[in-house]
């Protein structure tokens, strides 16, 4: 819901203007208080100041008439002493200023600055121009918008503020020297414009500034600045300071695609005093954790890397020595306190190497010393109001200081440009066509690493075979260059770090996982996991995978998937290999398959098709591989599954170039599988299917399809698949009569037999080019699904 009633800058209603002074005193008078509305009296008082008509009730009636019809008749509506507006606060843009002003204020006072801001522009959109506060004239108009005028400054002051507040301060030093000049006691708007001119003039023209507020204040009011003020001239000081940057590599190649998520995590940091950046191994958590080091406001800022310690108990001696707090901390670290119990005076030594004043200490590589890092951290933030923390890991730290950033995979787009750079650098001149590069950038999960251990290999290979060996990734991407880390020399090393920190429940889970090609929900794994132990807490095996970014949760239409990295698959499915655990893992993949045909097989012949062809596309790419696998091991009942919810899916989507290829696959092993008596609706549905996609498309499995229904246990036709067997097997048997028998099941007193038989009729009538054979059938269809709660896929199709 929009303005439609503008009166701030002009007159306006739903962007038509409305002419006449007294019409826009009329509104202005009402929109001045919506919920109560204005009274005869005081609207006829504000309309005729000077000389009322002689008739002012019936004036007044004329006047509001006039209104209405330019406005609309219920837009003013009659209240009990006068006349009301209709419209809500949103609606009239003199009350939405008011609501912007008031919610910008409460995200203020609770630190949410970007909603801060956001109220504040959306508030001050409303007006084309600055306003005046200044009222010549006695129009009720005019005093309204001369009211509003208080509302825009308080609105621009929040808006100079949030600005100011989100590190954007080149941005804010204007509206601040406006704000200050027009209030020069506004202390809340002094320190912040100290602090914008620091950052974009340097610290010696913000205390130049200080100083002279400082004099003036003494002379003309005897008092000093205010704490607060105070507190932001300490910070001034402590800027002059030299800077201090510790620890931070420089790389020698621009950070290509990660803008976005360098800003982002700053900004997380203006508002949370830990940031974890978390992900996959390969993403580039150290380097963007550099690159925002270089770019911390903070004047002293150490990165400390994790990567070389080897237990939780030697991550305070190795940040306290790489600091060069060693010496003061020595005594309390010797000892190798427990994680959980991080000595105080080292932690004081270290927090006296990082000095008073804001500091951001960055711990990279956390995953494998998670407990020791949370620990240390914990307590450096409880022992310090100025310290800032930045981690890297592949999981969260766990505290409740925390902010967590999830790193993203590269875009396709940023992966081909580092490609292109890299193998140009590795092999100036090589030729990289394009399609061939982007197909191979698709395959590599948008992990940098990845992208640039490949690139690597044009020394010596084309991007073609490059791609083509990618089936062997892990051999192929290896040999890094000679300044990066060890763990980084190959693929393998990477995801083989991240392994060895699972448990050993996590790594069998990846491994039976490893066979969904397309990811799959938390009841999927569940499955797939308890076949052996039915006390499982598959639950929290997930959130271990999660939590080592291992796996990836993500929101789909039926709920919440948990995917691989490619990467990380292909990995997982080696190690399965390795353990001769391949057959089992497939046998309890083909069982969810069959039992997943036969939870949904009906359901998309029901009224929540919709939702059941949600569930199943989501599930299509682990369907497809379950039915390759069916078909080559000539599992009827896997087949049947996936034929079953496949075929119903692809009917209802009028996917005909794949129902002619699961026509073809699965019809040979139908024709021999014989459903066991609780699965037989299974095998049904997926013979019928296959039957009916066979006559649509003229297929040359038809008789077969056909010969496959007719042998299937008959069936009471109940149910539009069974009555839909039963027109095919009737057909069949009719052999060389079937057009008379299909038109006497076409005039059946069943409905739903007539319904399915004329459906039936219908596709054949189209395949022997009579359309208005067809059209007749589709229609006698309809008349006799009338009163009947179903979707039929093909009929829908008909």
């Amino acid at each position: 819901m929009g303005v439609e009633l503008v009166l701030l800058s002009r007159v306006a209603f739903r962007g038509r203007e409305i002419a006449g002074a007294r019409l826009g005193g009329l509104l202005a008078l009402l929109a001045d208080d919506l919920r109560g509305g204005c009274s005869t009296t005081r609207l006829v008082e504000g309309l005729w100041p000077d000389e009322q008509p002689e008739h002012p009730a019936r004036a007044l009636q004329v006047l509001v008439s006039r209104a209405r019809a330019q406005l609309g008749p219920d837009t003013i509506a009659s209240a009990p002493a006068g006349y009301r507006l209709t419209l809500s606060d949103e609606q009239v843009d003199v009350a939405a200023v008011l609501v912007h002003a008031s919610a910008g204020a409460r995200c203020s006072h609770t630190n949410d600055h970007a909603g801060a801001l956001a109220h504040a522009e959306n508030g001050l959109a409303l007006w084309d121009s600055p306003p005046s506060r200044q009222s010549d004239f006695a129009d009720p108009l005019a005093e309204l918008r001369a009211a509003r005028a208080a509302t825009y400054q308080a609105l621009a002051r929040t808006r100079a503020l949030a600005l100011s507040h989100l590190g954007r301060h080149a941005e804010a030093a204007e509206p601040l020297t406006e704000l200050i000049n027009e209030h020069p006691r506004d202390e809340e708007v002094l320190a912040q414009l100290l602090l914008c001119e620091s950052a974009t003039l340097g610290p010696s023209a913000a205390l130049t500034r200080y100083e002279s507020y400082r004099r003036g204040l003494r002379e003309q009011l005897g008092s000093d600045p205010g704490p607060e003020l105070q507190q932001v001239h300490r910070q001034l000081l402590q800027r002059e300071r030299p800077v201090v940057r510790r620890g931070i590599t420089h790389e020698p190649n621009a950070l290509l695609g990660r803008d976005g998520d360098v800003a982002a995590v700053i900004d997380q940091l203006r508002a949370s005093r830990v940031v974890s950046i978390i992900g996959a191994g390969g993403l580039g958590k150290t380097r963007l954790a550099n690159t925002v080091a270089s770019a911390a406001h903070q004047r002293v800022v150490h990165l400390v890397p994790l990567a070389g310690v080897t237990t939780d108990a030697d991550v305070l001696s190795e940040v306290a020595s790489a600091l060069g707090a060693g010496e003061h901390a020595s005594a309390s670290v010797g000892h190798r306190a427990a994680p959980t119990d991080a000595p105080t005076d080292a932690v004081t030594a270290i927090l006296r190497t990082l000095a008073p004043g804001p500091a951001l200490l960055i711990l990279d590589n956390c995953e494998h010393v998670i407990h020791g890092a949370a620990e240390l951290v914990r307590s450096l933030i409880a022992a310090s109001a100025d310290l800032r923390v930045l981690t890297t890991s592949r999981a969260p730290l766990g505290l409740s200081s925390e902010s967590v950033y999830a790193l993203p995979e590269l875009s396709l787009a940023t992966s081909v440009e580092l490609f292109r750079q890299r193998a140009n650098a590795a092999r100036p001149g090589i030729d990289l066509p394009a399609d061939v590069v982007r197909e191979l950038c698709s395959h590599l999960d948008g992990l940098p690493l990845a992208v640039e251990l490949a690139a690597a290999r044009v020394r010596a290979m084309s991007v073609a075979e490059i791609a083509r060996r990618l089936d062997d990734r892990f051999a192929l991407l290896r040999g890094a260059t000679r300044d990066a880390p060890q763990r980084h020399r190959t693929l393998h090393a990477v995801i083989d770090w991240s392994w060895n920190l699972l448990a050993s429940d996590g790594q069998a889970a990846m491994r039976t996982l490893s066979v969904f090609p397309s990811g799959f929900t938390a009841d999927t794994a569940h499955h797939m996991l308890s076949a052996d132990d039915e006390d499982i807490d598959v639950l929290s095996i997930l959130e271990q995978l999660v939590g080592q970014s291992l796996l990836q949760a993500a929101d789909a239409g039926s709920g919440t998937r948990f995917r691989m990295l490619e990467t990380v698959r292909e990995f997982s499915a080696a190690r399965l290999h390795e353990t001769g655990e391949t057959e089992l893992a497939i046998s309890r993949f083909l069982a969810w398959a069959r039992d997943f045909g036969s939870a949904h097989h009906e359901s998309l012949f029901g009224p929540d098709v919709v939702t059941s062809a949600a569930q199943t596309r989501d599930e299509q790419e682990n369907l497809l591989l379950a039915l390759r696998l069916g078909v080559e091991r000539e599992d009827g009942a896997s087949v049947a599954a996936v034929c079953a919810v496949l075929g119903g899916l692809w009917m209802f989507e009028s996917d005909f170039v794949r129902m002619t290829a699961l026509t073809g696959q699965s019809a040979a092993i139908l024709s021999h599988h014989r459903p066991e008596p609780p699965v037989v609706e299974v095998g049904r549905t997926a013979a019928v299917l296959t039957a009916v996609s066979a006559l649509i498309l003229q297929h040359p499995a038809t008789a077969r399809a056909l010969v496959t229904v007719r042998r299937l246990l008959p069936a009471p036709p109940d149910t539009p698949v069974r009555a839909t067997a039963h027109v095919l097997a009737t057909l069949a048997k009719a052999r060389n009569d079937q057009l008379a028998t299909l038109q006497l099941l076409c005039d059946s007193d069943e409905p739903l037999l007539a319904a399915m038989a004329n459906t039936v009729a219908g596709f054949v009538w189209q395949s022997v080019n009579d359309p208005d054979s067809a059209l007749k059938a589709a229609k006698r269809a309809l008349a006799a699904f009338d009163g009947h709660d179903r979707q039929l896929p093909w009929f829908e199709v008909a």
